[in-house]
């Protein structure tokens, strides 16, 4: 893609920045991953931004955004929306800055997101769930601002937030050592992309910048397509981090003659991502932070012999969600199936689906049967997991020689909500 020039002052701003943060941000590590060095044969490096303070990038363009508004600004107090690691960010610039906050929060936040909010920013911050997604939540954020005369502090979209997210840019190219060829970036509104596509832009030009957002939250891509931000009308929230219906008007100028692709990733690889993170390196990450990771794959022989760094955006996961994640997981990789099973109401049916029709590695991991004594045979909800893919067909063909098998429920988004 053809790239347009950066001025020097925006630059020069984003090394202000750079001087802003010094002593509130982690310079986190660039860290070679072997594992991954050695699948794909390139030299693989992650940003580790979930190491930082507060868990996140989002520290960076929260506290610059706060430490270059005057005293003025700030006395009537700050607000902001959030589905979890902007929040943080402000809230931990409100204690550090002694300024107050009011955080606005989709109330489908994950709890440990909520409560590291509320210990970053102590007392000098009040959290208000509502709606069911960021912008509702934001909706929600800019009324009280109007109200009550606060400064509202943008996620992405305002120059002085993706001055600081600019920061992880310098970071990388001062660690690197030399050329990086591609570099992944998660995408939710686009702050921190634009933020790096400013930097690169200017100081690495050869380097190809690919976005990362998931699937089923691809605002950054439909944008790109329409040729300008627009709402999407639904998406999915699982990967809080980047569940944005529209990016921002800043954001998409930033981003529209420099990324070099934007990509899309599965939930369910996004999962398979987490989890092999944490067997193999003992990472911890959110969904979006395993964004730039699980894209790797889709450019497998691009990335050949290159140098190659992914930011790891941020580790603010919630243990209760692990289940949901090892379940997406394993439906993606066509590990765990889901069945309407139709049993003889008789002794021994169980026996008989138990031994004629289950593979020797197949198991029985969710069974819901209610029998009904006016039925000659009754209807059962079976979950099953498979060592291998390959061992599915050979399973249906069996429910269906034993006359068992009613329906496949993997393909029925409705119904299988109501199972994970």
């Amino acid at each position: 893609m053809m790239k347009e020039g950066v001025s020097s002052s925006v630059l020069e701003n984003v090394y202000k920045a750079e001087e802003r943060l010094r002593n509130v941000v982690v310079k986190t590590p660039l860290a070679v991953n072997n594992n991954l060095s050695a699948i794909y044969n390139a030299n693989i490096r992650f940003k580790r931004e979930d190491l930082q303070r507060v868990r996140s990038y989002k520290i960076r363009g929260a506290y610059n955004k706060m430490a270059t508004m005057s005293e003025k600004e700030l006395s009537n107090g700050v607000v902001c929306a959030s589905a979890g690691n902007h929040a943080q960010g402000v809230a931990f610039a409100c204690q550090t800055m002694k300024v107050k906050g009011t955080i606005f929060m989709p109330l489908p936040t994950p709890g440990q997101k909520l409560e590291q909010v509320k210990m970053f920013g102590g007392e000098y911050i009040d959290v208000i769930l509502y709606g069911d997604t960021f912008d509702a939540a934001k909706d929600a954020a800019m009324r009280f601002c109007k109200d009550h005369n606060s400064a509202f502090i943008h996620p992405f979209d305002d120059p002085a937030i993706i001055e600081g997210q600019a920061t992880t840019a310098l970071e990388i190219l001062e660690q690197a050592e030399g050329i990086v060829d591609y570099l992944f970036v998660p995408i939710g509104g686009g702050g921190l992309a634009a933020g790096v596509c400013t930097v690169f832009q200017h100081l690495s030009p050869q380097t190809k910048i690919i976005g990362v957002e998931p699937s089923a939250a691809a605002s950054m891509k439909k944008a790109l397509e329409k040729g300008k931000p627009v709402l999407l009308e639904k998406i999915s929230r699982f990967v809080d981090g980047a569940a944005v219906q529209q990016v921002g008007d800043l954001t998409f100028e930033c981003c529209k003659n420099i990324l070099y692709d934007m990509a899309t990733v599965d939930e369910g690889l996004v999962c398979e991502t987490i989890l092999s993170l944490y067997n193999k390196d003992a990472i911890v990450v959110e969904p979006a932070g395993a964004l730039s990771v699980a894209v790797l794959e889709k450019y497998r022989e691009e990335i050949k012999g290159k140098n190659v760094v992914c930011i790891i955006s941020g580790s603010n996961n919630d243990i209760t969600r692990m289940e949901e994640i090892k379940e997406k997981a394993l439906l993606y990789a066509g590990l765990k199936h889901y069945f309407l099973v139709r049993f003889p109401q008789r002794p021994g049916a169980l026996k008989t689906f138990v031994i004629d029709v289950l593979g020797p590695d197949d198991d029985i991991t969710y069974f819901e049967y209610t029998q009904k004594n006016s039925k000659e045979k009754g209807i059962a909800v079976v979950g099953i997991a498979l060592k291998q893919n390959k061992d599915f067909n050979p399973l249906i063909n069996k429910m269906k020689q034993y006359d068992f098998f009613v329906n496949y429920l993997n393909n029925d988004p409705s119904l299988m909500n109501l199972l994970i």
